[in-house]
Parts: C-alpha cells; sequence; structure tokens
C-alpha cells in the first residue's frame, strides 16, 4: 500500500487530506503531522470569508480556478444540512475601495451572487455615511465558512475515513523520511516553509482583528482601501478589521491597531458602539509573492521523493482551500497513484 503524508492541519492542509484519503481510500494510506490542530491554528481566529484577498501575483485564471471550487464546496455543504454545525452562512456582501483608479472588474464576479457595480448614488451615500471618500465597489451575495467549524468538520471527515493523525513538529522534509517508507509527501505548512524549507519568499502578514456580539448585523462590509476597515458577520459573532501589516511577527494585540478597528467600523456602523467586546486576536498570514502549488521531485540519499507544496495563500486560505486540495489531487494522479472511490459530503 502506498503511504502519503500531509503536513500541516490548517484548512488547506485538512482539504487536502481530506480528498486524498478519500480517493485513495484501500489504495494508499495517509497520514497528517501538524504541531497544531483546531482550535489552535492560526485559521481559527479567522472570519472565514470566500473573497480573494491578498494573493501576492498569483495569476487571475488559478485563483478563479481554486475558488469556484471552494465556493462550489460550501454550497454543498449549505445546500446539505450542514450550515449550522460548521458555521455557513450566505450573506450580503459590499465591496469598496477609495483608490484613485476605482474598483476594476473582479476577476470573480461571475462566481458569486449577483454581483453589480455600485453607482455613482450609491457610493455617494455610503461615503457620506462612513466618513470616506469612495470611488468604487461592487455589491453581491458570499460565503462565510468559519474555520472554528469547518477544521473539526474536515478533522473528523480525515479520521472516519481511515486518516492517522501525528500531533509533531515537523523540522524538515528529511525528519519525515527518517525510518518511515513514504511515497508522497504534501506540504501544507503556510508560514511554516519559512523555516521547514528556508523559502525567503514567505513572509507573516499580521492580521488583528475584534469580535462583537451584535446579532443585528446581517450584512458584510469590506473597504479595500489600505486604511480601510472590514464588518463580517459570522454566526455567534460579528469580526472587525483589521491590519495587513506585511513582515510582522508580531501576535501581540496593539492598542493602537485596536483603536483604529474600532473607531474605523463604528463610524461605518455606528450602532456598534452599543456592542459588547468579546475577544481581540491577532494571526499571521502566510503570506507569498505567488501561492506554491506545485510538484517537486526531491532528493533523499539514493531515493527521489515527490513532494507537492500548497502553501502561500494570504489572505485566501479558505477562499481556496477546497480548490487547492483538489488541485493536490490531481497532481498526484499524475504519479501513477491510482483510487476509484468519490469524495462525498
Amino acid at each position: 500500500m502506498k503511504e502519503i503524508v500531509v503536513i500541516g492541519a490548517g484548512v488547506n492542509g485538512l482539504c487536502a487530506a481530506v480528498q486524498l484519503a478519500e480517493y485513495y481510500y484501500g489504495v494508499a494510506s495517509v497520514t497528517l503531522i501538524s504541531e497544531d490542530v483546531s482550535p489552535a491554528t492560526t485559521g481559527d481566529g479567522s472570519a472565514g470569508l470566500w473573497g480573494p484577498y491578498y494573493c501576492g501575483k498569483t495569476p487571475d485564471h488559478k485563483i478563479v480556478k481554486w475558488s469556484t471550487a471552494t465556493h462550489v464546496f460550501f454550497h454543498q455543504l449549505w445546500q446539505n444540512g450542514l450550515a449550522s454545525r460548521i458555521g455557513v452562512s450566505l450573506q450580503p456582501c459590499v465591496r469598496l475601495t477609495t483608490d484613485p483608479d476605482g474598483y476594476p472588474e473582479p476577476s470573480w464576479k461571475d462566481i458569486v451572487y449577483g454581483c453589480q457595480k455600485l453607482s455613482q448614488t450609491e457610493l455617494d451615500r455610503l461615503s457620506y455615511e462612513h466618513g470616506r471618500s469612495y470611488t468604487g465597489g461592487y455589491h453581491f451575495a458570499t460565503f462565510t465558512c468559519e474555520p472554528s467549524g469547518l477544521l473539526p468538520y474536515l478533522f473528523n471527515r480525515f479520521v472516519n475515513v481511515g486518516g492517522k493523525f501525528v500531533q509533531a513538529k515537523v523540522q524538515s522534509i528529511d525528519s519525515v523520511l527518517n525510518n518511515r517508507k513514504v511515497d508522497l509527501i504534501i506540504n501544507c505548512t503556510g508560514l511554516g516553509s519559512l523555516e521547514m524549507l528556508g523559502d525567503k519568499e514567505v513572509l507573516p502578514i499580521r492580521g488583528q482583528v475584534a469580535r462583537v456580539f451584535a446579532p443585528w448585523i446581517f450584512e458584510i462590509t469590506l473597504d479595500d482601501s489600505d486604511d480601510g476597515n472590514y464588518i463580517i458577520p459570522n454566526s455567534e459573532t460579528v469580526i472587525l478589521g483589521g491590519t495587513h501589516q506585511m513582515n510582522d511577527f508580531n501576535r501581540n494585540v496593539s492598542s493602537t491597531d485596536s483603536k483604529f478597528i474600532f473607531d474605523g467600523c463604528e463610524r461605518m456602523l455606528p450602532s456598534l458602539k452599543k456592542a459588547p467586546k468579546v475577544k481581540e486576536w491577532v494571526g499571521l498570514r502566510p503570506g507569498r509573492n505567488t501561492v506554491r502549488l506545485e510538484l517537486e521531485h526531491y532528493k533523499a540519499g539514493k531515493r527521489t521523493i515527490p513532494i507537492i507544496h500548497n502553501y502561500g495563500h494570504g489572505g485566501c486560505g479558505v477562499t481556496l482551500c477546497w480548490g487547492c486540495g483538489t488541485e493536490v489531487l490531481h497532481l498526484s494522479k499524475g504519479l501513477g497513484f491510482h483510487g476509484d472511490t468519490k469524495s462525498k459530503l
């Protein structure tokens, strides 16, 4: 039986592990190795919004391909009675900018539902209400899929189909190969690839957010300007954001950032001034010039081990996760692995 090892139990590692374990059931053994699992991953603190965001220079056609597959996956979860268990919601969203060039037509506009460009009248109204000078924006409906619910669901789905889990920190690729027969490695270590692989293109994108209790809010508002804020409802709390500080490893809550978040979001929606604060949190997104999703043939002594890298998703981890997992599965098939099972919700 073939032996596949997936490194990293974030949302991209788990999506790859689930699809591999289900497709190769009875043909290959899939082992997931990770130091951290939910609820201790970076993803657990995020809002889980579907929406391409900080993907570096990743080509649009790849973003569209991977994010489309993920959008379909979330729609299936939402339709099949899993929405409340996982935290999947379909809700209206407005994305805005103050950039002098306006908001270019997004490559993902045909993936979401009812995407329409905001009129000048609408921009003027929102500019007045928010105290901003918006130059462009779009309104549509999209999904949030909360990682705090999605990650345990994926982990259980992986284990239930025979997947094995080892909780350990992987220091290097060679350490995975020591005393172990491995036919394929999937590297989904995110920011960890900076240390594990020495990939100097990897950098942290620091994100600080706050969660408040505001059950009267039912719409996502995103100001994509460099100095913009965002408001993202989840099933039990509302996420207020946020920051995108490049190459910043600070995981501590900053009072300066807190003021920026609360002042900005309360200016956009004054009723938030009455919202009880639940939690403030900082996470480090795994930034990279482009998402690295590719096959490498790694020399290990006299052996050559195929490694499929899947990391560097920036702020798009949730948006791309299922589609990137599908791409990992496709690349594995090209190596001569065979399976005949079909993925089921």
